[in-house]
């Protein structure tokens, strides 16, 4: 068997049976295994600097992924109230993981809350829709649906000429793509771009320039049924490519 990059993955803490737990959905992992050619490692959210320090060097790849929880507001100096469940032990390790990986060349990727972690770990800022009054139209599907028609709910999407998603996944125009969020990017971080856009404004998926390893990331959920639209499985490549590179690898 030919080597594997490893790609550490993000875990949320979550209470089980009345105490915390280290949890990953299992699709985030298995479209790592299958999808991006890698090994999943689950790396837990109780992580100080020490500790991530010692945990990165040991993955070829850092991907952070969505959740149930948010982040929260004081991270990114909004004056509304916490929504939703929080999750301070994540949004403190993924920090550190950030600034970690940005620092010394990890290949960074995100999807829903890692999309928004990037963004405020660059001084960034979100934005809630439901704080923001009734949107054009809501990017999360209704409450109270099973999860085939959650991913289901969804809107179209446009790629930014010249933008990294469409240099570095051959992938340009319009796409379809699921929509489950209820926070969004307000103000980009510094050294971030808007690669691709949905049509009232939204940024969908932002890139960092001038770093020693591409980071980037989505709001939308590529892991979920990823064979079926051709994008989503050229975000799961990419993934895997630029881990086979940071591992030093063969493409073959």
């Amino acid at each position: 068997m030919s080597a594997l990059p490893v790609i550490g993955v993000i875990a949320c803490t979550r209470p089980v049976e009345g105490e915390n737990a280290q949890i990953v959905k299992e699709r985030y992992l298995n479209a790592v295994r299958q999808h991006a050619d890698a090994l999943p490692l689950i790396l837990p959210s109780n992580l100080d600097a020490d500790d991530v320090a010692a945990l990165l060097p040991k993955v070829d790849a850092l991907l952070l992924t969505g959740s149930n929880s948010n982040i929260s507001p004081a991270r990114y100096r909004s004056p509304h109230a916490q929504r939703g469940m929080l999750d301070a032990a994540r949004d403190s390790a993924t920090a550190r993981l950030i600034d970690a990986a940005v620092e010394g060349g990890t290949p960074l990727f995100g999807i829903c809350r890692g999309l928004q972690e990037i963004n405020v770990a660059f001084g960034g800022t979100l934005v809630d829709e439901r704080d923001a009054g009734t949107p054009e139209f809501s990017h999360h599907a209704p409450n109270g649906v099973d999860l085939d028609a959650m991913f289901a709910y969804g809107h179209d999407a446009e790629v930014v000429p010249g933008a990294s998603y469409e240099k570095a996944l051959a992938v340009s125009g319009p796409l379809k793509i699921n929509s489950v969020h209820y926070q969004r990017i307000g103000e980009l971080g510094e050294g971030l771009s808007a690669a691709v856009r949905s049509h009232d404004g939204v940024v969908e998926a932002v890139a960092a320039a001038g770093t020693k390893a591409p980071v980037f990331a989505v709001q939308w959920h590529p892991e979920w049924e990823a064979e079926k639209r051709p994008h989503d499985l050229a975000f799961w490549r990419y993934v895997g490519e630029a881990a086979r590179r940071a591992a030093g690898l063969s493409q073959a």
